[in-house]
């Protein structure tokens, strides 16, 4: 783990982002060295923190700190997690005229998800805890998880592989840890994240391949009671890339149709396992 570019684990226990939350992150794949999408998740570190007023250290040197925690891996695959903070600003919420900004970069063994999710699909909890709405946050990776923290205590079954999280209005927004997609009449359709939610990297690379495709994806609110006519659904991040969806709660899927059939060329499962 590298804080500031000095390996340690330690940060001020005044860091804005442990006292507030006041930061962003990025988790990325590697995968025989090479840093997944690498350009797709600074340029969404950028945005946030843009809109955070946060500013950023050059991209050069993430990638240097980055490739020198890869470089020093002997794993085939792992994860690397960046983390930017506001940094340390004395008590209040107040954020410092000149803040001096944490950059945390660390490296995490592979998560070793069952090859069955990606053949034969997985099963989705609905979750009971809602997203709070809040447009200034929408779409960006910040460091408030405690909603999705609450949701993904809801379960213990480990049948169960990602819960799916509403808004206060009935409203599908995505996953604890993933976004959405669903299929009705051909059609693509994922929650529009306007308001909550995260703008997921592999979210934004689907929807641009779909509709290279001419597969016709729409972005709008998906109400929870339109669960019932889907016919198809999958749930995609940066790690697991793609995975069809068999079942959430007592709605189930098949993961045969067309669209999910389609979307398993995005997956080297092979690379992965």
């Amino acid at each position: 783990m590298l804080v500031n570019g000095v390996e340690t684990e330690q940060i001020s226990a005044t860091d804005r982002g442990l006292q507030y939350g006041d930061g962003l992150f990025e988790t990325i794949a590697v995968v025989d060295g090479k840093l997944e999408f690498w350009g797709r998740h600074m340029a969404r570190l950028q945005r946030g923190a843009e809109k955070l007023s946060i500013p950023l250290p050059p991209e050069e040197l993430f990638l240097a700190e980055a490739e020198q925690l890869v470089g020093s891996d002997g794993s085939s695959r792992s994860v690397l997690k960046i983390t930017i903070t506001r940094g340390s600003g004395g008590r209040g919420y107040r954020p410092p005229e000149s803040p001096a900004p944490t950059r945390i970069l660390a490296l995490s063994p592979w998560p070793e998800y069952p090859a069955e999710y990606y053949k034969s699909g997985v099963r989705l909890h609905l979750c009971e805890t809602r997203l709070g709405s809040n447009p200034l946050l929408a779409g960006i990776k910040h460091l408030n998880r405690l909603e999705q923290v609450m949701a993904r205590g809801e379960w213990s079954d480990p049948d169960i592989a990602e819960g799916l999280m509403v808004n206060g209005e009935d409203h599908i927004v995505e996953g604890t840890m993933s976004n959405i997609f669903f299929v009705r009449g051909g059609e693509v359709i994922t929650p529009e994240l306007t308001r909550c939610g995260v703008a997921g990297v592999m979210r934004e690379m689907l929807i641009e391949q779909l509709q290279q495709d001419g597969i016709s994806v729409t972005v709008r609110p998906i109400h929870l009671s339109e669960l019932s006519e889907m016919e198809e659904a999958f749930c995609s991040n940066s790690l697991i890339h793609v995975w069809p969806v068999r079942q959430i709660g007592d709605k189930q899927f098949s993961v045969l149709d067309p669209i999910v059939t389609h979307l398993t060329r995005f997956i080297d499962v092979d690379k992965y396992f």
